[in-house]
């Protein structure tokens, strides 16, 4: 797994720890803040394990870690936007206005700065080669008026401050939400201590696949936003912002960049079910054999002005007013604006947040075979919609359809007491109103549905915001840390349930706790009915189903080939720790175009790919 979100990097389980922190030892305490602070610029640290403060000053480990953790916890999680825009600076705009001239209004500008299409009644004398006069007649006069807004919302789940993914590789123009990709990918390939080009090269091309995407796609200037306001705000369109808009860009970057993928590619966009909409395509592709290998994720930025104005014109974003009313306030504060999203408790819309998350799915004779190192594994995911609605926004009832499937999935797998006693759910939790009632209304449902007393409930959302496609990833991510640290986070902005939460059957709880977990659910909620809900087994169930499977002799040669993985993995995880990022961006290289294929009637075989595409047909239809 691999990604970053407003808790950190997802490798290593560093955002996952920035989640627990209160909970963690002293000395992993101190390695999740000295990493974050790298990944910052806070700090670095050298070879030798020497760490430097910004100023490059040797710093001792214990004294960095004192200096700086109330910066690095004050500029991680949700928090004031810190673009100047949403601040004293204001939001660049522009006022329609009509102008009552009294007389004739005559002003010089550039010829270029000329409308193509002057008003007719325009006076228009050339004055040289780069310059005319213009005479406006005295009367109504339609204007532009530049102007600044200040922002309505000034609280979202970004990135951790002084972290730049485009300042990693040679980015050129990349709209945020595909630099994030470059280094969501990369990371996920660094923290699978997997040699890519080693794993291609054992497999057919067609045996790999990417599913990769976004819920709104690029918004920002270098992307669609720009492209859509160049005329009003008069500016040219670049020949970039086009086709880097696409919601399926993710994908592609990582198969022209980072993978040099050939085989199956494309992404499934499901509002904010995205991320396991795509996480279905690859699970499907696994298990009908067509694939062995597919990376699935998504790459969501969406904190820009227009996209803030849209959620927030619905009625569906924590504003400052309406925060300001929730607590009885004058003024927020930046502690006030930590604690805008509450999952559960009196809420008042959510809180965007932008991040990146990736997931590796293997066959699981291939990851044996590979000694890959095992997270944890994925049975399904199931996706269902609401049926006849009243507004396209509005909740209605596909998601008990998927979560009761889910549930009954895992029973099956794991028995009824493990689902019972060793399972937990992670909400999509928004923390609007109306989903603090819908959906604890089907979690509760469910639990009481199966037999489930206090069904232990998640809301990740409470740390990092609601990133869109991204936020089932947020989840799944937080989930495979749960696994493998033993610990649920809690919902630290839970003061008190609301009255119309359903929780008879649900733990819903401010503080974290120890808990081993042998499944979790991971629950999204989107937009327009896009339900679906996945099951995360453990690592230990999954390696004890692959035992069952494989037998205790595959599982003995699998750990002996877990080394070099697992080597690997602990130099990138080193490197990361001390901020040397080198993401994969493989730009300009083994360029094809296909007259240099070799094509028969059987196979098609590519330069530089070990094995030929095979041409064998699927015929599930007779022959004539």
């Amino acid at each position: 797994m691999g990604g970053v979100n407003a808790a950190g990097r997802t490798s290593g389980h560093q955002a996952f720890r920035r989640t627990v922190l209160d909970s963690l030892p002293e000395t992993d305490r101190q390695e999740t803040l000295l990493g974050l602070a790298s990944l910052m610029n806070l700090a670095r640290c050298d070879d030798q394990g020497q760490w430097f403060d910004a100023e490059g000053q040797p710093a001792d480990t214990e004294a960095l870690v004192s200096r700086l953790a109330d910066q690095v916890l004050a500029h991680t999680l949700i928090r004031r936007i810190e673009d100047e825009r949403f601040n004293a600076a204001g939001i660049p705009a522009s006022r329609q206005s009509r102008l009552t001239l009294e007389q004739d209004l005559t002003f010089t500008l550039r010829s270029r700065q000329l409308p193509e299409q002057p008003p007719a009644d325009w006076k228009v004398r050339k004055l040289d080669n780069r310059h005319v006069e213009v005479t406006v007649p005295a009367g109504e006069f339609d204007v532009l008026l530049p102007d600044r807004r200040q922002a309505l919302v000034r609280a979202a789940g970004q990135l951790p401050s002084g972290f730049a993914p485009e300042q990693l590789y040679r980015s050129v123009h990349h709209p945020r939400g595909l630099s994030m990709t470059i280094f969501g990918a990369s990371d996920c390939l660094g923290d699978s201590g997997l040699d890519w080009d080693v794993l291609r090269d054992s497999l057919d091309p067609d045996e790999i696949a990417v599913y990769a995407g976004n819920s709104i796609g690029q918004m920002d200037a270098e992307g669609w936003g720009g492209l859509m306001k160049s005329f009003v705000s008069g500016e040219r369109a670049t020949s970039k912002q086009m086709p880097l808009g696409y919601a399926q860009m993710p994908a592609d970057f990582l198969n022209a960049y980072v993978l040099g993928n050939v085989g199956g590619a494309g992404a499934a966009l499901g509002a904010c079910a995205s991320f396991l909409y795509n996480l279905k395509l690859g699970l499907n592709d696994i298990r009908s054999g067509r694939r062995r290998v597919v990376m699935v994720g998504t790459a969501d930025a969406p904190i820009t002005p227009e996209v803030i104005e849209g959620f927030r014109s619905m009625g569906a974003l924590a504003d400052d007013e309406s925060l300001k009313a929730l607590d009885a306030l004058e003024v927020l504060t930046d502690s006030d604006y930590q604690k805008a999203c509450r999952p559960f408790a009196r809420n008042c819309g959510f809180t965007i947040a932008e991040s990146t998350q990736f997931l590796i799915l293997m066959a699981d004779d291939l990851a044996l075979e590979m000694g890959a190192r095992i997270l944890g594994s994925v049975p399904d995911v199931f996706i269902n919609a609401d049926g006849w609605k009243r507004s396209i926004s509005a909740p209605g009832v596909g998601n008990y359809i998927t979560l009761s499937k889910a549930v009954s999935l895992a029973r099956s797998i794991v028995g009824d007491e493990g689902v019972r006693l060793r399972s937990f759910v992670h909400a999509h939790a928004t923390s609007t109103p109306k989903n603090r009632t819908t959906e604890s209304h089907v979690l509760d449902e469910v639990a009481r549905a199966h037999g489930i007393d206090a069904w232990p409930v998640v809301a990740v959302k409470a740390f990092v915001g609601h990133s869109q496609g991204s936020a089932a990833g947020d989840q799944t991510a937080s989930a495979l840390g749960s696994f493998a640290n033993g610990v649920l986070p809690g919902i630290p902005t839970l003061d008190a349930i609301a009255d119309d939460v359903h929780h008879e059957h649900l733990d819903l709880r401010r503080e974290q706790r120890e808990f081993t977990a042998d499944v979790a659910f991971i629950n999204a909620k989107g937009f327009g009915g896009n339900n679906a809900s996945g099951v995360v087994l453990s690592a230990d169930v999954t390696l004890r189903l692959l035992e069952a499977r494989h037998g205790k002799p595959a599982l003995a040669a699998w750990r002996e080939r877990s080394d070099t993985c697992e080597a690997r993995r602990a130099n990138y995880l080193s490197k990361a720790q001390r901020g040397e990022f080198k993401p994969t961006y493989r730009f300009g290289e083994g360029v094809l175009e296909g007259p240099e294929l070799e094509i028969s009637d059987t196979e098609i075989r590519i330069p530089g790919y070990a094995r030929a595409v095979s041409l064998k047909a699927d015929n599930p239809f007779g022959s004539l």
